[in-house]
């Protein structure tokens, strides 16, 4: 149909032309309230921002000498937010003259992350960025 036929038949309804696919060929376009067409779309992002899931990054933080008990503290904690379903960041932190230790800080993510293996898995292995060694842990799909 013609555009200036369409556009007549729309006054001859008192609706709108609304335009619905500019980029399609011929574009399409559709008689319709205009309002209720915004209400519409706006209905439908609404839906589909709900269906969306949020992803949560949780942080644990080590020092290069971290301690046995302090390391199963976290792991304990680290657990807990796998199993919620939050990505976890690990990383160790290095001060002053401890970046000398950075195959300590490996070895203790590592260990980490064998440890949690069984619910958790590795998306990134431990890199230093400055003077932090992280390592980025998604949870395992049920």
């Amino acid at each position: 149909m013609k555009t200036q036929d369409a556009i007549n038949l729309a006054l001859e309804m008192e609706l709108d032309l609304v335009e619905i696919s500019p980029k399609a060929e011929p574009p399409v376009c559709r008689i319709t309230e205009y309002k209720k067409f915004l209400y519409d779309q706006k209905k439908k992002q609404k839906e589909i921002k709900a269906k969306q899931q949020k992803v949560v990054v949780k942080e644990i933080r080590f020092g290069p000498n971290t301690d046995d008990h302090d390391f199963q503290f976290k792991l304990k904690h680290a657990r807990k937010f796998l199993e919620e379903g939050s990505k976890l960041k690990a990383y160790v932190f290095f001060r002053g003259r401890t970046i000398v230790f950075k195959e300590r800080g490996e070895i203790l993510l590592l260990k980490f992350a064998q440890e949690l293996e069984d619910i958790g898995v590795v998306e990134q292995l431990p890199r230093l960025e400055g003077k932090r060694m992280t390592i980025i842990f998604n949870p395992k799909k049920k």
